[in-house]
């Protein structure tokens, strides 16, 4: 059995065959039934066309039973289409119902339902046009993203979920135990970590930066993409509490390595999905974001501008009137400030470098103005920051006095020391959220329609 896509693709007129799917629409007409059968495999359907004059009881009796949304297995010959809109259908002689979608329960008629509503039916929304095409790009960006790091010798890492360390040093974790919290605060007494599982506070990871650095130290070329957690209280279209992070490491290498590092990526990214997702992109293009195949292509062919932070911010002073959050020396650049600078200063993506110490991770190497360090943040037009990364802080000594100026715990950090005891490098890398990154290729508004089951504040379904 072919599935749909290869079907459309092959176009084998005259063939003898079965396709089974899901029914998107089914239209009666007074010489004909058409029954449109989606089965996943790409964003076209295949038209099956019954005649109702010649077909028999059964096959009638199947086909009133044919609703939206059932599952089905249709047999005929494939011709090819006298009608716009498709190359080929499906001339059917048999149905077969293989699981009913009645109509009075089924959420999914053929009416247009707002994305609201569909992540209340999170389990149901991938048989929609819109998020049918969202898990596909989905997929074939993760696998460009193992393709990209591969095909340049960097090794994957599989960074631990569960960790006692604070990456960002933000505090946002959520906390992991296997202790009686609730018995405790009946006793009312002191939490002793010491009986809990790894016998002291562990929490769920806010990044594997921290980890594949020491494999970075082995390996020379590493990276890492999988499930990341903040427990941030934003209630926001761009914050998940679990969501994921691709994070390559590259030893010897500085600031400059890392940026053009990151710009290859980006255009890698665009690329595959502009040559590899047309038929998906098409359709976030029509009804998601006039422009997007336009603007992501204009992106994978431009050159990436540079900017330090310092220059950013007098860009963003001289139009200070512009912005609801007034721009500063020393702030943290929000995300219509990023915008500006990507879409109205320099009209394409840029990177802008060397922020000030006091607004990014104690893990960055520190400039020697000592006010600066060497961070930085690609920004692209629609979206803002896409990665974030530096060059990391490789000298002991340096790293040991930001923890303490930070009021880090130094004892959580005793391994993360070790590497600039031993054998200590530069080494530079970033994150890339893969959520933002999908948000970008697909043009959708809102982060929690990119992933297949959002978690996000209150939220926890499915």
């Amino acid at each position: 059995m072919q599935d749909i896509k290869a079907i459309l693709r092959e176009k084998a007129v005259d063939s003898t065959l079965t396709a089974k799917g899901w029914v998107r629409t089914k239209r009666d007409t007074k010489n004909a039934i058409f029954v449109e059968l989606n089965d996943g495999s790409c964003f076209g359907n295949l038209q099956c066309v019954f005649d109702a004059n010649t077909i028999g009881d059964t096959v009638r009796g199947q086909l009133d039973r044919l609703n939206t949304g059932a599952a089905c297995a249709i047999s005929g010959r494939l011709v090819a289409s006298p009608a716009a809109g498709q190359p080929v259908e499906l001339q059917a002689t048999s149905a077969e119902v293989i699981g009913e979608a009645p109509v009075d329960s089924y959420p999914l008629q053929k009416k247009a339902h707002s994305l609201e509503f569909l992540r209340e039916i999170a389990h149901l929304r991938p048989r929609t046009n819109t998020f049918g095409a969202v898990a596909r790009v989905r997929n074939q960006m993760a696998f460009a993203v193992h393709s990209f790091f591969q095909e340049r010798g960097f090794n994957y890492v599989h960074t631990p979920i569960i960790t006692a360390s604070d990456c960002e040093g933000a505090g946002e974790m959520f906390q992991v135990t296997t202790l009686d919290m609730d018995a405790m605060v009946k006793a009312g007494k002191p939490v002793d970590y010491a009986k809990d599982f790894f016998g002291k506070k562990s929490f769920l990871s806010v990044s594997g930066q921290l980890n594949v650095e020491t494999y970075c130290m082995a390996l020379n070329k590493v990276y890492t993409f999988g499930p990341t957690f903040r427990a941030e209280n934003s209630n926001t279209t761009r914050h998940l509490a679990e969501f994921w992070m691709i994070e390559p490491e590259m030893a010897f290498a500085e600031l400059p390595d890392n940026m053009a590092l990151a710009e290859d990526f980006i255009k890698y990214l665009l690329g595959w999905a502009l040559d590899k997702c047309a038929e998906d992109l098409d359709f976030f293009d029509k009804r998601i974001q006039k422009g997007l195949v336009q603007m992501l292509d204009s992106v994978r062919g431009s050159t990436f501008a540079h900017m330090t932070y310092t220059d950013a911010i007098k860009q963003l002073e001289q139009n200070k009137d512009s912005f609801e959050f007034k721009p500063f020396w020393g702030c943290d650049l929000q995300t219509e400030h990023e915008r500006f600078l990507s879409e109205t200063v320099i009209k394409g993506p840029v990177i802008v470098t060397d922020y000030p110490k006091e607004i990014k991770a104690f893990y960055m190497r520190l400039n020697d103005d000592g006010k600066t360090v060497r961070a930085m943040d690609v920004l692209v037009p629609k979206i803002g920051e896409i990665i974030g990364g530096s060059e990391r802080e490789y000298r002991h000594d340096v790293l040991l006095q930001r923890i303490r100026d930070l009021g880090l715990d130094e004892a959580a950090y005793w391994w993360y020391l070790d590497l600039r005891r031993f054998g200590s490098a530069p080494h530079s890398g970033f994150g890339l959220g893969f959520e933002r990154l999908m948000r970008y290729v697909t043009g959708m508004e809102n982060i929690r329609d990119v992933i297949p089951f959002p978690r996000a504040v209150k939220q926890a379904d499915f």
